[in-house]
């Protein structure tokens, strides 16, 4: 089992989260009907590896500052790190070796959440 079930990335401007999402990693986020709170899941296989996860807009709860950092897997993490800057984000550690574990780069989403790219090349 792995040991993380579900993320939530906290957010304030859910329309421009989700744009920002959307764009980096070129997928479209589905909207789960929740009450008192706006959620909008990242897609899910449920008998896939990795943990599914959602934005989620949430009165009385900020973005930014969060001390848990999510990693997300893609092709080459430069790539993704220069289309989350493109889409209004900022770089925050350009792509760099983690060694026979891939490589990582660290940006943050338009609302100041920081996040982690993987990739093994």
């Amino acid at each position: 089992m792995n040991p993380v079930g579900w993320f939530e990335i906290y957010v304030q401007d859910m329309a421009r989260a989700k744009a920002f999402y959307e764009t980096v990693f070129k997928v479209q986020l589905q909207r789960m009907e929740t009450p008192d709170l706006e959620m909008w899941g990242f897609p899910m296989q449920p008998d896939a590896y990795g943990a599914p996860g959602a934005l989620v807009r949430m009165p009385g709860f900020a973005s930014g500052g969060n001390s848990v950092l999510v990693y997300f897997s893609c092709e080459d993490c430069a790539d993704a790190a220069a289309m989350a800057a493109g889409a209004g984000g900022k770089v925050d550690k350009e792509k760099f070796s983690i060694g026979q574990y891939g490589y990582i780069a660290l940006v943050s989403d338009t609302e100041g959440n920081m996040i982690g790219l993987h990739s093994m090349q």
